[in-house]
């Protein structure tokens, strides 16, 4: 059960990121069945890329051994530190364009960080399914509600949900680290 809250805490900190980002996303007035499939889409890309992530820190973990512990934990918790720091020194980004091509970058471009947590994920050993599971859930929730929320209110809470997330994948890192 413990291990369950875990991931469950974990997926969110890693959706704070799409969830900030659609805060600003939903103050351009997108209908609300393109709402739906921008969040499907973050979602999938926050499976397939810590998925990938994974694969190579399971391959990085059968070359370096008794080390992918603290690897995985100084991985996390630089992950972390790099989205509190940005969250600091955001410059206004626009992101006008939800439909193909445009589509893909926002999805890859908020789920880029997912990588480095599912290398660093590779590297612990943790429950895979359940993990990706979750942070695909977990995104395409978090990107809802923030579209959803960002229809209402103009641009508030982005940078303190990208605090948020920071500060949760550094304890999780420090957790792994003691």
């Amino acid at each position: 059960m413990g291990e369950l809250i875990s991931i469950i805490v974990m997926a969110t900190a890693i959706g704070m990121d799409a969830f900030s980002v659609s805060l600003g996303l939903g103050m351009q007035r997108i209908r609300l069945k393109r709402i739906a499939f921008i969040g499907i889409i973050i979602g999938l890309f926050h499976i397939i890329m810590p998925f990938l992530g994974i694969v190579v820190g399971k391959f990085i973990s059968a070359q370096i051994g008794d080390w992918t512990l603290l690897a995985g934990g100084l991985l996390l918790f630089g992950i972390g530190a790099h989205m509190l720091f940005s969250a600091f020194n955001r410059e206004e980004k626009k992101v006008t364009r939800t439909t193909g091509i445009g589509l893909i970058i926002l999805g890859l471009s908020v789920s880029i960080d997912s990588f480095s947590v599912g290398l660093s994920l590779g590297l612990s050993g943790m429950k895979t399914a359940l993990m990706l599971i979750a942070f695909g859930l977990a995104s395409m929730v978090l990107t809802w509600i923030g579209m959803l929320i960002g229809r209402k209110v103009h641009g508030i809470l982005g940078a303190y949900g990208e605090i948020l997330g920071g500060s949760i994948l550094c304890g999780f890192g420090l957790y792994i680290l003691f």
